[in-house]
């Protein structure tokens, strides 16, 4: 049953009445182009197969209620929790979507809601991307508005969300890949610009998979360590007089004038990974997917000795993969945590898969899963 169905169920269970609408939208993998989104870099994620759905109805007066599945509980909130704070835990996602659609001037009306999601929470495959492009989308279906914002305006209304009033200063990509990515494509991202295009990324026809695990590795003073990195990187633009890292054209005479170690890893991460976003981006429009595993794997070394945002169980993970056969492999998300990707033959799924459990089970890790990745649609109305 997809989760489409089952929000729809949740909400007759919850509510007692069919929902007047249901719109769906997709966690993603980042195939490369990691930490690169806040230093105006250049990103290429694409959706997954997996959905957070969300049913949704008009309710008379400016109060909202959601009903979570995964949480088994329902948050109610009215105008006055339209303030940047006023609600915590996933609640506040749902909240601060109304109050960026509101600040916009779009009326959304009272609504009841059920959010059902088949994307894996803390694994680092943008969850909560997913529940706020399914709910933006939702809410403006409601308020009879979809047409009257273009979609290209989704994603950041709904980055707003996280950003001011959740509080996560998390980049543009994850709204841009679970609003805009289409299926059999990977999104090519320019996060100054909002420049898209859709690449081919046809991993049947070139007999392949990207298989992702997830390594259930705790995320390990992920918040902190992320916006240490985001100021650090901050600082050393402002050092350098440009206005972001992206700007970076000669990269060994900035590092030169970079007075600490940490600061230059940073540096040297950021503009190499832009490198090779582009890199990987050519090779696809060359019909040569075969060859993009070298540069999978260039970019989890940078995360691992530059970024330093690697675990033991990512760095595990890779290792086994690559072992296995894997034509490359990287860590995919924030990093402290969460999953890897191994781009793979197609026959080699479960090969690799074993082999990563067993190197966990040596390691005396938690086991792992591990799941096959086909690139999906964006957010779509599913009834």
């Amino acid at each position: 049953m997809t989760s489409a169905d089952r929000a729809r169920g949740a909400f007759v269970d919850r509510y007692g009445h069919e929902p007047s609408l249901v719109w769906s939208a997709p966690g993603r993998v980042n195939l490369i182009g990691e930490h690169t989104d806040y230093n105006e870099g250049f990103v290429l994620p694409f959706a997954l197969p997996q959905r957070t759905a969300v049913a949704a109805s008009p309710h008379a007066g400016p109060e909202w209620t959601v009903w979570s599945e995964s949480a088994e509980r329902s948050v109610t909130f009215s105008l006055s929790d339209l303030v940047p704070g006023a609600l915590r835990g996933w609640g506040a996602y749902v909240a601060g979507v109304v109050w960026a659609l509101r600040g916009v001037g779009i009326d959304v009306p009272g609504a009841r809601l059920a959010v059902v999601s088949d994307v894996p929470l803390g694994a680092g495959l943008s969850s909560s991307a997913a529940l706020e492009c399914a709910v933006l989308a939702a809410m403006l279906d409601l308020g009879g508005a979809t047409d009257a914002l273009p979609r290209a305006q989704w994603p950041l209304l709904a980055q707003q969300a996280e950003n001011a009033y959740v509080g996560v200063p998390c980049g543009i990509m994850d709204q841009y890949a679970s609003t805009l990515c289409r299926e059999g494509h990977a999104l090519f991202l320019d996060c100054r610009t909002y420049a898209v295009e859709q690449v081919a990324f046809d991993l049947a026809v070139a007999g392949l998979s990207i298989l992702v695990v997830d390594t259930h590795a705790p995320h390990r003073h992920a918040d902190g360590e992320y916006a240490d990195r985001r100021a650090t990187c901050e600082a050393a633009a402002a050092a350098l007089g440009v206005p972001a890292l992206r700007d970076i054209t000669e990269l060994s005479a900035a590092l030169a004038k970079l007075s600490d170690d940490v600061s230059r890893r940073r540096v040297r991460h950021v503009v190499t990974e832009n490198e090779r976003v582009h890199a990987v981006v050519e090779l696809l429009r060359a019909d040569r997917l075969d060859a993009i595993g070298p540069l999978l794997h260039a970019s989890h070394e940078s995360l691992r000795d530059n970024y330093e945002v690697t675990v033991p169980e990512l760095d595990t993970a890779v290792d086994a993969a690559l072992t296995a056969g894997a034509l490359g492999a990287r860590m995919t998300g924030g990093g402290f945590g969460g999953c890897v990707i191994a781009l793979i033959d197609a026959a080699q799924a479960q090969e690799v898969a074993g082999a990563v459990a067993k190197a966990f089970a040596e390691h005396g890790f938690a086991a792992p899963s591990a799941i096959v990745a086909t690139p999906g649609p964006g957010v779509s109305r599913v009834a």
